[in-house]
């Protein structure tokens, strides 16, 4: 995926994001390192290996002397961290494209495949952390990972910020873990702010879920 299929994560000046985020600041600051430098080459790999500590920590057993072992590791590790962390505008995870769910670690992992005004195909993966019961992803996750894809459609249909104002999802067949799985999203219509749409996701021809939402165009500034 590139960047002219989801449009560019930074804004430029006739781009508004209302209460998002600090416009003027993102422009500057794309200006100021380049808009096609991609910061923390190494970014990525974080990402999965704490994705991968999420696999485990979601079926751990730990003996109590494993647990204490870990749990001493991680509060080294979060001391550390905590010399890094930045506020929501300064993070990555909302802008690196090149990675799975652009970076976000709350998300389920997903790539997009196309993307434009006619809406967004995406392969999207539910890992072991995203277990609801006997091996199928938990019900809200699927949801978020609607909720982001639909998102974005509304945002290439309408070259605008939108919020999520009702989100319904039907559950047709299990979703199975640990398999590359097809969400497919459109706008249906659009009326005023009003952007009306739909989703699918499929495991290979077996329809899992299907999702219908509306989101609501943000005005300049609102949050």
């Amino acid at each position: 995926m590139d960047d002219t299929q989801v449009g560019s994560s930074l804004p430029d000046e006739k781009h508004h994001e209302g209460g998002f985020r600090p416009v003027a600041e993102l422009i500057q600051a794309r200006k100021d390192r380049g808009a096609d430098t991609v910061d923390g080459a190494h970014y990525g790999e974080l990402i999965e290996q704490v994705r991968r500590l999420m696999d485990r920590t979601r079926l751990v057993n730990p003996s109590d002397e494993l647990a204490k072992e870990a749990i001493a590791t991680l509060e080294q590790l979060n001391a550390r961290l905590d010399t890094a962390v930045v506020d929501e505008w300064s993070s990555p995870s909302w802008t690196r494209t090149d990675l799975p769910a652009r970076g976000n670690i709350t998300l389920p992992p997903y790539t997009v495949v196309s993307g434009d005004r006619d809406g967004v195909t995406a392969k999207v993966t539910f890992r072991t952390f995203h277990l609801g019961g006997n091996n199928a992803a938990h019900g809200g996750h699927i949801a978020l990972a609607f909720d982001d894809i639909i998102g974005m459609t509304a945002a290439l249909a309408t070259k605008s910020v939108t919020r999520t104002a009702s989100l319904t999802l039907d559950y047709r067949s299990i979703t199975p873990l640990n398999r590359e799985l097809t969400v497919r999203a459109w706008t249906e219509r659009v009326e005023g702010r009003k952007v009306y749409l739909r989703a699918t996701l499929h495991n290979d021809d077996k329809l899992c879920a299907e999702a219908k939402g509306l989101f609501i165009v943000l005005n300049p500034g609102q949050p």
